[in-house]
């Protein structure tokens, strides 16, 4: 059951992950689609950042986390800022492929995660590797990004993680290798993972945006 919490200065919903794919799955069903859901998601992230001036880098994985990125490169394409796509999976959800496909279109630079990538020397960059759902050691391409963009956030880039930090569990906060965040842009409704201290020393900001996510309990 959701649970109230105190977030900076105001009391918030919490959900945990089950929760959270339960609202959406209701959402979805009776109110607004998940292609607009997503693209809601990325308006928020891209509101929610101080600045997109400089070097922007945007790193995506598959499902809906990286489905968020392809959608706010397509809001930064629109805006006319310069940035960069490096697809650390191709797997994608079929809205984060509509979304691809809508960022390529528009002129984005979609550019494989490779050995040769390097991420220092970008003043912005922008998680959306891993969403809420994940659980359990990060392995690969993912340890490797992840390991990158925190080497990065110490040489002086702005690091964003779309809903969570990718590698920490949406319900405790924990993790063995996950993203370090000047800010956390949570969509919906905080998940509990993010409140609690494991999660804190990760997350030098942490925010939420609303984007119309129905509780299955509220009454039309």
């Amino acid at each position: 059951m959701s649970m109230q919490a105190i977030v900076n200065g105001k009391e918030e919903t919490v959900l945990s992950v089950a929760e959270m794919r339960a609202a959406d799955a209701y959402t979805i069903a009776h109110f607004t689609s998940s292609r607009v859901l997503m693209h809601r998601a990325a308006e928020g992230i891209y509101r929610a950042a101080p600045s997109w001036q400089g070097r922007i880098a945007i790193l995506v994985g598959g499902g809906n986390n990286g489905g968020d990125g392809y959608a706010l490169a397509c809001i930064l394409a629109d805006a006319g800022a310069a940035f960069d796509l490096f697809a650390v999976s191709e797997k994608l959800s079929e809205d984060g492929a509509y979304y691809r496909a809508q960022a390529q279109a528009k002129g984005a630079r979609i550019l494989p995660f490779t050995e040769q990538v390097h991420l220092e020397g970008y003043d912005i960059l922008v998680d959306c590797l891993l969403g809420t759902g994940f659980h359990g050691p990060v392995r690969g391409r993912m340890r490797d990004a992840i390991a990158r963009i925190n080497a990065a956030r110490q040489a002086g880039a702005f690091v964003i993680a779309a809903d969570i930090n990718s590698g920490m569990d949406g319900d405790t906060g924990e993790a063995e290798c996950a993203v370090s965040s000047d800010l956390t842009v949570s969509i919906g409704y905080y998940k509990t993972g993010l409140l609690t201290p494991a999660a804190a020393a990760r997350i030098q900001r942490l925010m939420n945006v609303e984007i119309g996510i129905v509780l299955p309990a509220t009454k039309e």
